[in-house]
């Protein structure tokens, strides 16, 4: 998992360091004290669906296929906001009924943004160090929240380094990790909107994806030319490149879409 982040991954050094102590630690700890909770935060394009597959597949066989990995997305199991209670007791059962079966089950859940506030409160015993019924220990489980929100934040804050002539690479986590809390937490949009999840400190660790400049974007061409056994020629690099577009208006130094539209734009050179 570290060799393919550090050779896929483009442009993350903050991902790499934090998904890898999150797992490294969890995985080495025969009795954790509590479920491994982890939120990825970041703009489209940008790796976060990426990774969490990556790590499944790492950790299970079949990967998303595995009977102990369970997806949920709000558009799909939770469209209608006059059945939350519904959905709440419904998702409640079916956490607690898969981490009977296997106390080592991932829970994904994706687009955390457009989740309705106040659902996802429901799970926090879940989450904590306390959570013991019928014998079974569910502190092995591993729960992952994937949201666009709290990018904007970390874009802003990038853009801003780079104007003070600071490289994306010197940014810490500390300097982002307060931010993407208050987007999330403070957003009426925001699924985890006055979440006792973020009030309780239940996330472990929060993961913040960064905007891509132009060089990330030809490397995510690059590999994905090589994936789908095409000639990487120079010339098409910079082209798909060039296609997407770049953030702000003037400058054009990040990618607004990451590498999100790369496979789409070769499929024209081609």
């Amino acid at each position: 998992l570290e060799c393919d982040l550090a050779m896929n991954l483009v442009g993350q050094p903050l991902v790499r360091q934090q998904v890898m102590k999150g797992v490294r630690e969890f995985l080495e700890n025969r009795n954790p004290v509590k479920p491994l909770v982890m939120s990825f935060h970041g703009s489209t394009g940008t790796g976060k669906t990426y990774v969490s597959s990556m790590l499944i597949r790492y950790l299970f066989q079949g990967g998303l296929q595995s009977p102990y990995v369970h997806q949920f997305s709000p558009i799909v199991h939770f469209p209608h906001a006059e059945r939350i209670e519904q959905y709440k007791e419904s998702l409640k059962r079916w956490i607690q009924g898969n981490l009977t079966n296997c106390g080592r089950s991932a829970f994904l859940f994706d687009e955390m943004d457009k989740m309705h506030p106040g659902l996802i409160d429901v799970i926090i015993p879940f989450l904590g160090p306390s959570w013991v019924v019928y014998g079974t220990n569910y502190r092995k489980a591993i729960f992952i929240f994937v949201s666009n929100a709290g990018g904007e934040q970390i874009n802003d804050m990038t853009l801003d380094l780079w104007r003070a002539h600071k490289d994306r690479e010197e940014i810490s986590l500390r300097d982002l990790e307060q931010a993407i809390s208050k987007a999330v937490f403070e957003n009426p949009q925001s699924g985890f909107w006055k979440s006792g999840i973020i009030n309780e400190h239940l996330i472990d660790f929060v993961v913040p994806f960064l905007p891509l400049k132009r060089h990330h974007v030809k490397q995510c061409v690059i590999g994905e030319l090589v994936q789908q056994g095409l000639e990487v020629r120079p010339g098409v690099v910079q082209e798909v490149a060039d296609s997407i577009p770049y953030f702000p208006e003037e400058e054009k130094i990040f990618s607004s879409t990451g590498c999100k539209t790369v496979a789409s734009w070769i499929s024209f050179f081609f």
